[in-house]
C-alpha cells in the first residue's frame, strides 16, 4: 500500500534531532512562525495570514501552539504531537497577539530565557501585519535567530520524504500527458490546465482512496499547466498569464506535479506546436545538451556550482549566453523553491537524500523560451532522474 504522509515516527525523530542542535546552542526553547517549519515538525498545516501563529519547541515534552482560535480548531484533527494551545480570537483584537505571546511564553516560564526563533519578530508577517517585534515585548529574554536549524535538516530528504515525492512524479507525469493531449490551437492554455489538472486530480483520488488528502492549498491536488509561458511569453520563465489562445508556431513551456503528503515535485518540458522550425530545433538541442550535461554532473562530493557550470558551458559554447536567464536548479520538497540552489555562486556539495530541480534554459525575448526541468534524487553512487516523461522534440510536437 502506497503511504501517503510522513509517519509519527519520523515526526519524533525531527523533534529529537531538533531538540539535540537546541541543546548545542544553549537554547531553553525554539519558537517557528515559519507555516512550513510548524508542518515539518507536527504534521500541522495552516494558511499563513496576517494571524501570527507560532510553535513552541521546549526541551522536553508535548509541541504547544501559540495562535488563532480558527487555525486552534482544526489543530487536533492533523496532529498528535501538540499538547497544550492557547489562541485568541483574532487580529489585531483587543489585545495584540504579540503582547499574548509574551505572556504566555513568560507564564511558560521563557521570560527570561535564551529563546530560538526562525523570526524573533514572532509572526510570519504576511497579509499586511503590523506589530512589535515579541523581542520588545520580552526584555528580559534573548533573542536568537536559529531558523537554519530547519533549513538544515530540510537540505537532505528521509527514505520517506524521497518516496512521497516519487509518488508526486507518478501524478504530474499524469497530469502532463493530459495537459499534452488537451492543448490544441484556439484554446487558451489556461481552458487546457484546468481541464487536465481536473482529469488527473480525480484519476489520483480515486486511485489512492480515502487515505490521500490535500495538504497545499491554492492548486489541484494534481496539477499541469502553462501558465503563460505560450508563444512569445514562453521566453519569460516567471510569466503570469498570456491573453490570446494557443497559436500554431508557439513555443509552449509546461509545468507539472501534484501533491502527496504535502510534498511535490517538478516536471517541466518545452512543447512546439506544429512543425519545428529550424530555428526552434536548435534552441531545443542546446537546452536539452545542457540539461543533460547538468545531469551528467550531478552527483555526492560535486558542488552545486558546477552543475551550473556544466550547463552554462554547453549554451555559452553554443553562442547562446546572453539568452541565460536563470540558474540550473533548485532544492524541491515541503517547497517548489528551497535550497540547495545549484547556483554559480554555491559552493555546497551535493549529498545523497538532497532532492533538486535540473532545469537550465535558454529565452530569445519576443521569440520563444526552451527550459526542461526534472526532479532528481543524488544518490550514493550518482544521481537519479524521477521524472520520467519523454524529453525528445519528436514526442514533443503537437501536430
Amino acid at each position: 500500500m502506497v503511504k501517503l504522509r510522513i509517519s509519527w515516527s519520523e515526526y519524533r525523530r525531527r523533534i529529537e534531532r531538533v531538540r539535540e542542535e537546541m541543546a548545542e546552542r544553549e537554547l531553553d526553547v525554539l519558537l517557528l512562525a515559519n507555516g512550513k517549519h510548524i508542518f515539518y515538525l507536527s504534521h500541522f498545516t495552516h494558511m499563513t495570514t496576517e494571524r501570527p501563529a507560532v510553535l513552541v519547541v521546549p526541551p522536553d515534552g508535548d509541541l504547544i501552539f501559540l495562535g488563532p482560535l480558527l487555525e486552534a480548531d482544526h489543530l487536533k484533527h492533523q496532529t498528535r504531537l501538540v499538547g497544550e494551545v492557547r489562541t485568541y480570537l483574532d487580529y489585531p483584537g483587543e489585545r495584540h497577539p504579540i503582547d499574548l505571546f509574551a505572556e504566555w511564553l513568560t507564564d511558560l516560564g521563557y521570560g527570561k530565557a535564551r529563546i530560538g526563533a526562525d523570526n524573533p519578530a514572532g509572526a510570519a508577517g504576511a497579509y499586511g501585519y503590523t506589530g512589535p517585534p515579541l523581542s520588545e515585548k520580552m526584555p528580559d529574554a534573548t533573542f536568537v535567530k536559529a531558523g537554519d536549524i530547519l533549513w538544515k535538516m530540510r537540505l537532505v530528504k528521509s527514505r520517506e520524504e524521497i518516496a512521497l515525492i516519487k509518488e508526486s512524479a507518478k501524478w504530474g507525469n499524469l497530469a502532463h500527458r493530459l495537459l499534452q493531449e488537451y492543448t490544441a490551437p484556439g484554446l487558451w492554455d489556461v481552458e487546457v490546465s484546468l481541464m487536465a489538472s481536473l482529469e488527473a486530480s480525480s484519476v489520483m483520488k480515486k486511485t489512492l482512496g480515502p487515505e490521500y488528502e490535500q495538504i497545499r492549498p491554492g492548486r489541484a491536488p494534481a496539477s499541469a499547466g502553462f501558465r503563460g509561458q505560450v508563444g512569445p511569453k514562453s521566453a519569460m520563465p516567471h510569466s503570469i498569464g498570456v491573453g490570446r489562445v494557443i497559436k500554431e508556431g508557439d513555443v509552449l513551456v509546461t509545468g507539472a506535479g501534484a501533491d502527496v503528503g504535502g510534498y511535490n515535485s517538478e516536471l517541466e518540458r518545452t512543447m512546439i506546436v506544429g512543425r519545428p522550425t529550424p530555428k526552434q530545433e536548435r534552441y531545443f538541442e542546446v537546452m536539452v545538451k545542457a540539461q543533460d550535461a547538468a545531469l551528467e554532473a550531478m552527483g555526492p562530493g560535486v558542488k552545486c556550482s558546477e552543475v551550473d557550470k556544466a550547463a552554462n558551458k554547453v549554451i555559452v559554447e553554443a553562442g547562446y549566453r546572453d539568452l541565460i536567464r536563470h540558474h540550473t536548479g533548485h532544492g524541491i520538497g515541503l517547497e517548489g523553491h528551497e535550497p540547495p540552489w545549484l547556483d554559480i555562486g554555491n559552493d555546497l556539495e551535493l549529498r545523497p537524500g538532497m532532492v533538486l530541480s535540473c532545469e537550465p534554459g535558454i529565452y530569445d525575448l519576443g521569440y520563444g523560451g526552451f527550459r526542461h526541468s526534472d526532479t532528481v534524487v543524488i544518490t550514493e553512487d550518482g544521481a537519479e532522474r524521477i521524472t520520467y516523461y519523454p524529453r525528445d522534440i519528436e514526442s514533443l510536437t503537437i501536430l
